[in-house]
């Protein structure tokens, strides 16, 4: 991969790996069934180096790497979420259409928020803000990560959670896919569709998985690019000059 040969280029002695993992249509299968598979790759990866790991993750990979930070005693030290919908997707894109020709995003809620709506990876982090209560109610991956819908684990989560070192946080206004890009900034819709920032989301105010404690404590970075589209996010250069390499240290 092109964002393989980047480091590489860097920092040529450093072990990379790149798990291939349900790719194209099996991303579709539930999010934490892709969770338990990866992190069973991940966990091999963690014990073979001790000091410590960094997880680069793009797109649904990095709603995958919050499910596994969240739910093992990890060594990662930087999670770097490379233009992802952490805190949620509502939108009609290209991608959307492909699966769903039929419906509206206004109308995806009846689909999704259904059991079996749940057995599709998009419908465990679709999170309609004019239905919430549906999306509390079914949401069995994005809502108790976040805390949105009470969780025994949640304990556990943020535990783990905090054991990382620093979060990179990467995404920008040209996307179009992840809606609102924000998103991948933890930031989302409000019931009026207008963008709420992070810091003012009701996850970070109550600290529910550690953002707010490791926002306090200045390990949190955040990038916003303009002009670059979904599907370039780890093949552009300036990207990884500008918000990668810094933190690959």
């Amino acid at each position: 991969t092109m964002l393989e040969s980047f480091i590489k280029q860097v920092h040529p002695d450093t072990p990379f790996y790149s798990i291939a993992l349900y790719q194209r249509f099996s991303s579709l299968v539930p999010m934490w069934k892709q969770v338990e598979a990866i992190k069973k790759e991940v966990e091999g990866i963690m014990s073979n180096h001790t000091n410590g790991i960094h997880l680069i993750c793009f797109s649904q990979g990095g709603l995958i790497c919050r499910g596994i930070l969240s739910t093992t005693q990890h060594n990662v030290d930087t999670f770097i979420a490379l233009s992802s919908p952490l805190a949620g997707q509502y939108g009609d894109t290209s991608y959307l259409r492909h699966f769903f020709p039929n419906f509206l995003k206004s109308e995806l809620y009846r689909v999704l928020y259904t059991k079996t709506g749940q057995d599709i990876s998009i419908g465990n982090y679709w999170k309609d803000p004019h239905h919430l209560e549906n999306y509390q109610k079914y949401s069995n991956f994005l809502a108790p990560l976040n805390n949105d819908t009470y969780t025994p684990q949640i304990n556990d989560y943020k535990k783990n959670f905090l054991r990382l070192s620093r979060i990179v946080l990467i995404g920008g206004p040209d996307d179009g896919v992840i809606t609102p890009w924000e998103s991948s900034h933890f930031a989302f819709y409000d019931t009026n569709e207008k963008v709420v920032e992070f810091e003012q989301q009701r996850y970070f105010l109550e600290d529910s998985f550690g953002l707010k404690t490791l926002f306090s404590e200045g390990k949190i970075k955040i990038y916003v690019i303009p002009g670059v589209q979904h599907v370039h996010w780890h093949s552009n250069r300036t990207v990884f000059n500008s918000a990668i390499l810094p933190w690959l240290i």
